[in-house]
């Protein structure tokens, strides 16, 4: 049941102001407080043209918040599709952040398991795992491993 003070935009807005939402995200969280649908994607497109609610935005402040978590493109792709984002909108927010895949995934790796590079194949491919977790490609994780030789 919604509670029982506040109406549809002010939950929204009381969950807005705690941090960015996507619209997906936003419509499931008023659902799950008991608001009506139709007052949900009226109180949606209130905010949107208000510009308090914003995918491209809350993309970007996302893919900045996954990076300095070091993930890496695929996985924050991933994360961004859960959360309603369009295929277009979250690779533009990844294309848009300025930084270097490759020198993450390395440091990433050397993070987690020191600049020492294995000569171990169980740690190599142990390694390797962990940053094809993290969301790096291949080429990526190639250089990342590569480098630490």
């Amino acid at each position: 049941m919604a509670h029982p003070t506040l109406s549809t935009f002010d939950q929204a807005m009381s969950l807005l102001s705690y941090r960015e939402h996507a619209s997906k995200e936003l419509f499931t969280k008023l659902k799950t407080k008991g608001h009506a649908e139709e007052d949900i994607r009226d109180v949606i497109e209130r905010l949107t043209e208000m510009n308090y609610l914003n995918d491209e935005r809350f993309a970007e402040v996302f893919v900045r918040s996954k990076i300095s978590r070091s993930l890496g493109a695929y996985r924050i792709l991933q994360e961004l599709s859960q959360k309603g984002i369009t295929s277009e909108i979250a690779k533009q927010a990844i294309s848009n952040a300025d930084i270097d895949w490759f020198e993450l995934a390395k440091q990433t790796r050397e993070r987690k398991f020191g600049e020492d590079a294995s000569k171990d194949q169980k740690e190599k491919a142990k390694q390797s795992r962990y940053l094809q977790y993290k969301g790096f490609n291949f080429e990526q994780i190639k250089y990342a491993m590569k480098s630490s030789q």
